[in-house]
């Protein structure tokens, strides 16, 4: 598949840490040039030293929950490349981790917004760009969580994933005639950045350790092991990639047999 994306550009949320960058490595790799969002100018700068590949790799700082930045993110990568031929909404996440009975109506508004309203306000704009030409690719990231729900305390950012999945079979259906296409990926637990942090967190709230935290996730596949980055990766590869036109409307596993639809 080597440059299976020459001259391509794609805009990724969240794309300087974790899956975010692990993705952007992917397609600089086959020859696209990406847009990194994040909210921090450290780990920007950061993620485009490790990319060096000159002015194929741009920064702009974003925060996935205010829909003007995520607005203006499509905006500069339209400015700077001239189009956006592929999204990949990366960012979500939740916080204020808590049983339902106690769970706080601003984490479950912020899961909603992290998770489904930051994929809906990118995906919104950058298809102002793709339908004059009747081409683009959407990835949406989503979770194994957006498809069941097997850990407590999490209710928000499960909620947050099963509407991020409805956003991705919708945005198939109304734009699939039009040259584009949508998919979600749904990754089992990989130990990223965030995963090191907001893991322990939940695990706290949930009453156990981090360590039993990681191994119910890793007793729930199949292979008994932890996804990576790279896996989630290539899957994201094939979908933006010239093998990826029949894909839409679905939502992949890259789970190690978590999950078994």
């Amino acid at each position: 598949m080597a440059g299976s994306l020459d001259g391509k550009v794609a805009v990724i949320t969240a794309g300087s840490t974790g899956i975010g960058f692990g993705i952007a490595q992917a397609f600089v790799a086959e020859g696209a040039s990406v847009v990194l969002g994040n909210r921090s100018e450290e780990k920007g700068a950061y993620a485009l030293e490790r990319l060096a590949v000159g002015d194929r790799a741009v920064f702009k700082a974003t925060d996935a929950l205010v829909r003007d930045e995520v607005d203006a993110l499509i905006d500069f990568a339209v400015a700077h490349y001239g189009t956006i031929d592929i999204l990949v909404n990366c960012a979500g996440g939740s916080d204020g981790w808590a049983m339902i009975d106690s769970l706080s109506d601003e984490a479950w508004q912020k899961a909603f917004d992290w998770n489904c309203s930051s994929a809906f306000w990118a995906t919104r704009r950058a298809l102002a760009t793709m339908l004059p030409k009747q081409s683009g690719r959407i990835i949406n990231i989503s979770s194994i969580e957006g498809k069941h729900a097997s850990k407590m305390a999490v209710s928000h950012y499960i909620m947050g994933k099963h509407a991020m999945n409805g956003l991705t079979k919708a945005t198939a259906a109304e734009y699939a005639q039009q040259g584009i296409r949508c998919n979600a990926i749904c990754p089992g637990p990989i130990e990223t950045e965030l995963m090191k942090d907001a893991g322990a967190q939940v695990a706290s709230a949930a009453g156990i350790t981090y360590e039993q935290f990681l191994d119910e996730f890793a007793q729930d596949t199949m292979t008994k092991e932890l996804n990576t980055v790279e896996q989630v990766a290539g899957m994201a590869l094939l979908l933006a990639g010239p093998l990826g036109n029949g894909m839409t409307g679905t939502l992949y596993n890259v789970d190690a047999g978590t999950v078994p639809y």
